[in-house]
């Protein structure tokens, strides 16, 4: 039975797993927040995509209406950045379908925690089952309000619900053309400890705001933005992180060696295998620091980190370090406004049960 799939976001994401899965024949409702993103798409339900895969794909349905594109749907991929996933949540609540499947592309750290409960807090009467990724499937860019160009597909990208045994039941019931690129986590630990666009996301910005915010400058984020120097300080961030999992007895890859397995490259060091990736040539740097690498990485990234890693006793010391300056550059509390413990309800009892038991603790 061909299920209604609705995409929630035109960004690169969405367009380009709304294209993928309406070229591959399915039924693809695309919502945006605001008509004038989509603006073309409204009018034609058309998205064209160039470089993996060509072609223009026939959408059935453009919207920003929530409840239209919610309703009856089998399958909600949220392509939206992780830190409107609150807001998202509370939209859908009213019209959500217990038979649905709520995917986050990616969840971030402990998305779909924060999903599951902000659907609960709305008194949503249809509670689904919602899963986190590790990661987007995809390496894209929109190249149009209307295009996009598919430079890559990542394999293996790992996938989890709040509670482990759902996980390898939620893969066998995606749409068969995309259960190829997912794997079952272990348990949450691993796809939101496990979340590396904090490592690869945050700091290069703000070490690079001077060249960010000068208009005559254009340069590459991966290729250029990430030096040596700026890689080395990415290991040392990346060691909290990896050390935080191992704390729930979870084994977690580094950035680089996830950077090898997703896409098949060498190196010595994160730098070099950064210098490998052949797709990161074309992605240039934000012009702006108002982008979701702060926005997004830093609330629902490093704050949810330092706050299980401080938990847990480990020395946050680079966390805090790039919480702290994200704060005092962009004059905002992330700590107050980003996925702390609290408003997770990742409480001291919970943590230490999933210390216990990181793979059979039910958090429902």
């Amino acid at each position: 039975m061909n299920k209604k799939i609705t995409i929630i976001g035109g960004g690169n994401n969405g367009l380009t797993m709304a294209a993928h899965l309406a070229m591959t024949g399915h039924d693809v409702c695309l919502w945006n927040r605001t008509a004038k993103t989509i603006e073309k798409i409204l009018q034609s339900s058309e998205i064209s995509i160039s470089g993996k895969l060509n072609g223009i794909a026939k959408l059935s349905k453009a919207t920003t209406d929530i409840e239209e594109a919610v309703k009856d749907a089998g399958y909600i991929f949220v392509t939206q950045p992780a830190h409107t996933h609150c807001e998202l949540a509370t939209k859908m609540a009213p019209y959500i379908s217990p038979d649905s499947i709520v995917v986050l592309n990616p969840g971030r750290t402990f998305g779909a925690l924060e999903f599951y409960n902000t659907l609960k807090k709305c008194n949503c009467k249809n509670m689904p089952l919602v899963a986190e990724t590790q990661t987007i499937i995809y390496t894209c860019r929109k190249s149009g309000e209307d295009s996009v160009m598919l430079l890559a597909m990542k394999t293996g990208t790992l996938l989890s619900c709040i509670n482990h045994p759902d996980n390898e039941t939620v893969i066998k019931m995606l749409p068969e053309i995309l259960q190829q690129f997912f794997h079952p986590a272990h348990s949450i630990i691993e796809t939101s400890i496990g979340n590396v666009g904090m490592i690869l996301h945050c700091a290069p910005v703000l070490l690079n705001a001077g060249w960010i915010e000068n208009k005559k400058t254009e340069f590459l984020y991966y290729y250029d933005g990430i030096t040596p120097s700026i890689a080395n300080f990415l290991e040392k961030l990346d060691k909290e992180r990896v050390l935080v999992a191992s704390k729930f007895g979870v084994n977690v890859p580094s950035a680089q060696q996830w950077l090898q397995e997703s896409y098949l490259v060498e190196g010595d060091d994160l730098y070099q295998s950064l210098q490998q990736v052949i797709s990161y040539k074309t992605i240039d740097a934000p012009n702006s620091l108002h982008h979701r690498y702060i926005y997004e990485d830093v609330c629902t990234g490093l704050v949810p980190l330092e706050a299980v890693g401080k938990a847990l006793g480990v020395n946050m010391k680079i966390t805090t370090l790039l919480i702290d300056l994200a704060n005092e550059i962009m004059n905002e509390d992330f700590r107050k406004t980003g996925r702390n413990a609290e408003n997770l309800g990742l409480t001291d009892e919970i943590i230490d049960k999933l210390i216990k038991n990181p793979v059979g603790f039910r958090f429902v």
